[in-house]
């Protein structure tokens, strides 16, 4: 007498890095808002279902790619006061997607902590290239302090310099592995 065993297969995915693009949003003033990019990055994904539900995320940001169209801004946002890019290169993120909601552990300069962010999943379609690809949008809010970017200034008038929500952006391609 036999016993079968099942065993789950997985697929991989990895980024299509030419339509992603990873963004983030925060205060300037408390009346305006400043966008910057990481313009380098890398995701992947492993999965269990078409749907992507209990997939697997990887995710990881080169704090030297920020790029917020002003290079002075950048450069302070890379020194000690802010990522401190030397110590701290990478930007990480691992988790696992759950219904709308992608849950799991950030870690930016040194700290991690919990994070969730709504996911909007576009669906997998085939590319004319015959490469089978999947769409996220995906956004969420942190706190900054939170992870030890705690410079600020407060102007004379009694305004903070810089907001602490942080928000996160993102548009994701992956691609299916052979």
């Amino acid at each position: 007498m036999s016993t079968a065993t099942a065993t789950a297969t997985t697929t991989k995915w990895g980024l299509d890095p030419t339509h992603s693009e990873v963004s983030f949003k925060v205060k300037h003033l408390v009346i305006s808002t400043v966008t910057g990019y990481f313009k380098t990055f890398d995701a992947s994904a492993e999965t269990a279902s078409d749907d992507f539900q209990g997939a697997k995320i990887s995710f990881s940001a080169d704090i030297a790619s920020i790029d917020t169209n002003q290079a002075d801004r950048d450069n302070h946002l890379k020194s000690a006061d802010f990522f401190d890019a030397v110590t701290f290169p990478k930007m990480t993120f691992e988790g696992v997607l759950e219904g709308n909601t992608l849950k799991g552990d950030l870690t930016i300069k040194g700290t991690t902590k919990a994070v969730e962010l709504d996911v909007e999943f576009g669906g997998v379609v085939q590319d004319p290239y015959g490469n089978t690809k999947a769409g996220f949008e995906l956004e969420g809010k942190v706190s900054r302090k939170e992870f030890g970017l705690t410079w600020n200034y407060v102007t004379e008038a009694g305004s903070v310099v810089v907001g602490d929500q942080v928000r996160i952006l993102a548009n994701i391609q992956v691609v299916k592995q052979a």
